[in-house]
């Protein structure tokens, strides 16, 4: 299957207004990739309105700092999902996640807290996991806080986000807690390895590409040896079993469609309850592409289903 028309056209959107001699994101430092994608929240739209929206600064393992903001959309909410976004290691923010915080709180009933864990290359593996991990304590830490009761807790995100939700839940396993109801990976990155199918085909190379994905990693994880940690790369991890039920949710063409795939596969095998999606015609980074691309809204609804109490199917 091909691309949807929605996702053609604004490829194609994209590239008439970057013109003919536009620079890949690759291509560019850091500095210029962060701004000349920031223009992409601005087509999102403000995102529903919450009961209350608070901003708080952590402290970070090692004396820097970090936000989180966290959207309670009822009065009591029925879960609290810890958000960590996409964007490669290097790029996006919780400005950037927003609209899509919000909708997935207004279509749920959970709260929840987007963390803005700090980015490669100023801060590079494994300053991104230790800020994730201190986002789920305090989470833990600030349950009743938030919803009230010891509600549900929950941790997802997309693409490195997934990642990072992905390591921080065999974290939280390793240490005794903080207890999670389920873990949602979009499009997670869950290893290093640029020789699967998904990453060969040229169906693929759209938003995200076989040479970008080398950029955020030569950013993220700069020594190729330090790609094979599990906190690194999850799927190398030697054992999944005792992790909590997990949401996978796949794009058609994405370069990291195969190893999203095998990380479900490996829990699964590991016994861990596994719903998995691959969502058919869509390129990397659709889900958060909300009101942009009417399959973010579809996944929205099936993550929100889950954030509700509905089971994982096996």
């Amino acid at each position: 299957m091909a691309l949807d028309e929605a996702t053609l056209t604004f490829l194609a959107g994209m590239a008439e207004a970057g013109g003919p001699d536009a620079k890949p994101l690759w291509e560019m430092s850091p500095a210029e990739a962060r701004a000349a994608s920031s223009g992409l929240k601005e087509l999102y739209g403000p995102g529903p309105e919450m009961l209350r929206t608070e901003d708080h600064t952590l402290a970070a393992s090692d004396g820097g700092g970090f936000r989180v903001r966290v959207h309670v959309p009822v009065q009591a909410p029925a879960a609290v999902l810890l958000y960590l976004h996409g964007g490669g290691w290097v790029l996006e923010d919780i400005d950037s996640f927003d609209t899509l915080a919000r909708q997935l709180a207004h279509k749920s009933d959970a709260a929840v807290v987007l963390a803005e864990y700090r980015k490669a290359p100023e801060h590079p593996f494994p300053t991104p996991v230790q800020d994730s991990w201190t986002a789920l304590q305090w989470t833990d830490k600030h349950l009743e806080q938030i919803a009230g009761a010891r509600v549900p807790l929950y941790i997802g995100g997309d693409s490195a986000g997934g990642n990072l939700s992905a390591v921080t839940a065999l974290r939280a396993r390793d240490n005794g807690g903080p207890a999670l109801a389920s873990q949602i990976l979009v499009y997670p990155v869950t290893d290093a390895d640029f020789t699967r199918a998904s990453y060969l085909e040229p169906e693929n190379q759209s938003f995200l590409t076989t040479d970008f994905m080398h950029w955020f990693w030569n950013h993220y994880v700069p020594a190729p040896e330090d790609r094979l940690h599990p906190e690194a790369a999850p799927l190398r991890a030697e054992s999944l079993t005792g992790l909590p039920p997990a949401l996978v949710i796949t794009a058609e063409h994405d370069v990291l469609r195969d190893e999203g795939e095998a990380y479900a596969r490996r829990l699964r095998e590991a016994g861990v309850p596994v719903e998995h999606h691959r969502w058919p015609g869509q390129m990397h980074a659709f889900f958060s592409m909300v009101n942009v691309l009417p399959a973010s809204a579809e996944v929205v609804e099936v993550i929100a289903g889950k954030l509700r109490g509905g089971p994982v199917a096996g």
